[in-house]
């Protein structure tokens, strides 16, 4: 019997739906991963390097990683994401792209451990018990000294703050066809229904999971990047 939640059925149907899928990157707004590379490679991760993609999607992050480092593995839940990853790692030719389909709590890593973990996302999917669970799962498969960059929905308030910015964040949703972008519909959904969590209870999280924060960067108090290096210790056992 297994007591782990079904990763598939958290992800939302909507991203194992293929037609879905064929308009994903215009609804995220194609967002730019040379950030998140510059970061890592500031940060020691060198040209030979494995780095793991939780939550790959449609490959935003994991193409540009192929091409930056010596080794990616694309992970996700969701064949159709796979699918469509596969035909543009084809495109380009990308022999050192590796995909498995699992979640968080799932994927078992191979090898060596990687040098460097990107998540953007993907880790409101899961209720805080089993986000922990992830962190952990994703320090253990980190070398010591290795990076995690995070991006996700964390809600950057007091629970006495939460309604008012709720209501702000859902007021200010930018598109009114769901085909261009998020709508203020798709934000009260994800409030309905995925599990992002508080700041002041993700960043305990990362600690307790092993991870020392280097920079955290927040947008509107709701959109969250975190940059983490695995501890060389390991994180206390004790309350």
């Amino acid at each position: 019997m297994s007591f782990r939640p079904d990763e598939s059925a958290f992800a939302g149907a909507e991203h194992l739906d293929p037609a879905f899928v064929a308009g994903f990157d215009r609804k995220q707004g194609r967002p730019d991963p040379a950030a998140e590379i510059a970061a890592l490679r500031e940060h020691g991760i060198g040209p030979r390097a494995t780095v793991v993609d939780l939550g790959s999607g449609t490959g935003q992050f994991a193409l540009a990683a192929a091409h930056a480092f010596g080794s990616v593995v694309a992970v996700d839940v969701s064949p159709a994401m796979q699918d469509h990853l596969a035909r543009a790692a084809a495109a380009e030719g990308l022999t050192n792209l590796r995909q498995v389909r699992a979640g968080f709590l799932g994927y078992e890593h191979e090898g060596a451990p990687a040098d460097a973990v990107h998540t953007r996302h993907a880790l409101h999917q899961l209720p805080d018990v089993w986000k922990a669970v992830a962190l952990r799962r994703i320090a253990d498969l980190l070398r010591p000294g290795g990076l995690l960059i995070l991006t996700d929905l964390v809600y950057d308030c007091s629970p006495d703050e939460a309604e008012p910015l709720f209501r702000q964040w859902v007021a200010g949703a930018a598109a009114v066809d769901p085909s261009d972008g998020y709508t203020a519909e798709d934000y009260a959904e994800h409030l309905r229904t995925e599990f992002s969590t508080f700041r002041w209870l993700l960043e305990p999280m990362l600690e307790r999971s092993g991870f020392e924060v280097l920079r955290s960067d927040y947008r509107g108090r709701v959109f969250a990047r975190y940059l983490c290096r695995r501890a060389d210790r390991p994180p206390r056992a004790d309350g």
